[in-house]
C-alpha cells in the first residue's frame, strides 16, 4: 500500500490561529512534512501555531507515495474529502491587493516540485526529464510556487517582452519572507515586483511577493521597498533564474523589460492579464490541449 499523509490546514475566517493535524488510522500510514525536511514517520500529532497568512477555507493536503520518487503526489482536498485542484479551485484574489499563493518548493531545497497541469486535480509532483526526477543544481533561496487561477497563454505574444509567448503554466511566485514554508501551504501574499524571464523563447513571469505574516511585510509595498529592506534580493533572484541551467550545459536564461524588475503596478497588470487568460481557458474559449481543467 502506498504511503499516505493527510495534513489539515484549518482556521477561522478572521483568525490568526491555525492547526496542522495528522492522523494514523489502522492500516493507513501517514507522513508529516516537517518544517525543515520531508521526514516519514508514524504518529498521531497536532501542532498549533499562529499563521495569519494561510488562506481561510479548510484545506486537506494529502500526500501519496514517498517524497523523491516518481509516484509522489500532493493532492488538495476540500472539507468533505473530495479532491480539488490547487490551480483551478483555490481563488486568486482576496481583496485589497492580496492574493493566494501556493507553495511548491520550500526555500533552501532543490527538488523541482510543480503543479502537474496535465494530471487530474493538478497535484504537486516532482518534475521529471527523460524519466528521471529533476533537481536544481543548487538550493533555491526563497519559497517558490504559483498564483492559482492564472495561466501564461502560449498563443499570446507579449509585445512588452520581445514578442515572447507564454509558457503554458500558471504564474510563478518568488516569496521573499524569512520563514521556510511547506509544500502545499496556501499563503496570503502581496505582490511587489515582476521579472520577465525568457526561457528558451517562452515568457515565464516571476512575481516577487511577500507573505503577510512576515515581520517585514508592512515595510515593503513596491519594488523600491524591496531594495531598501531586502538589499540585493531582486538581483539575486534574477541571477539565480538566469544561471540555474548553465551547470546542465544550457545557455543562460534572458530577461526582458531592460533586465530589471518592474514595479508593483506592472506586477498587478501581469496578474490581471494572466487571470483573464485562465478564465478563457477554463471556459474553453481557448483550446486546453493536454492541460487538465479539473
Amino acid at each position: 500500500m502506498a504511503a499516505v499523509t493527510t495534513r489539515a490546514i484549518a482556521m477561522a475566517a478572521t483568525s490568526c490561529s491555525s492547526s496542522l493535524i495528522t492522523k494514523s488510522p489502522l492500516l493507513v500510514r501517514h507522513k508529516l512534512l516537517a518544517q525543515n525536511a520531508l521526514n516519514l514517520r508514524r504518529s498521531t500529532s497536532k501542532k498549533s501555531y499562529t499563521c495569519s497568512a494561510i488562506y481561510n477555507p479548510d484545506v486537506l493536503v494529502k500526500e501519496e507515495g514517498q517524497p523523491q520518487t516518481l509516484d509522489y503526489r500532493v493532492f488538495f482536498l476540500n472539507k468533505s474529502g473530495k479532491k480539488v485542484s490547487p490551480w483551478h479551485d483555490i481563488p486568486l484574489r482576496l481583496g485589497d491587493g492580496v492574493f493566494n499563493y501556493i507553495v511548491e518548493i520550500p526555500k533552501e531545497s532543490n527538488a523541482k516540485m510543480e503543479v502537474a497541469t496535465d494530471e487530474l486535480y493538478t497535484p504537486i509532483k516532482q518534475d521529471t526529464k527523460k524519466g528521471k526526477l529533476r533537481y536544481y543544481p543548487y538550493n533555491i533561496h526563497w519559497n517558490y510556487g504559483l498564483l492559482p487561477q492564472t495561466w501564461e497563454d502560449p498563443s499570446f505574444s507579449n509585445s512588452d517582452v520581445e514578442g515572447a509567448f507564454g509558457d503554458n503554466d500558471p504564474v510563478d511566485v518568488v516569496e521573499i519572507g524569512e520563514q521556510r514554508r511547506q509544500i502545499g501551504e496556501v499563503l496570503k501574499v502581496k505582490p511587489l515586483a515582476a521579472l520577465a524571464m525568457i526561457d528558451e523563447g517562452e515568457l515565464d513571469w516571476k512575481i516577487v511577493a511577500i507573505s503577510l505574516d512576515d515581520p517585514k511585510a508592512s515595510l515593503v509595498n513596491d519594488v523600491d521597498d524591496v531594495e531598501k529592506h531586502f538589499p540585493g534580493t531582486l538581483t539575486a533572484i534574477r541571477d539565480w533564474f538566469r544561471d540555474y541551467k548553465i551547470p546542465d550545459g544550457k545557455p543562460a536564461n534572458k530577461f526582458g523589460l531592460g533586465n530589471k524588475a518592474a514595479n508593483k503596478d506592472y506586477a498587478l497588470k501581469v496578474i490581471e492579464e494572466t487571470n483573464e487568460s485562465w478564465t478563457k481557458l477554463i471556459k474553453r474559449s481557448i483550446p486546453a490541449g493536454e492541460l487538465s481543467l479539473v
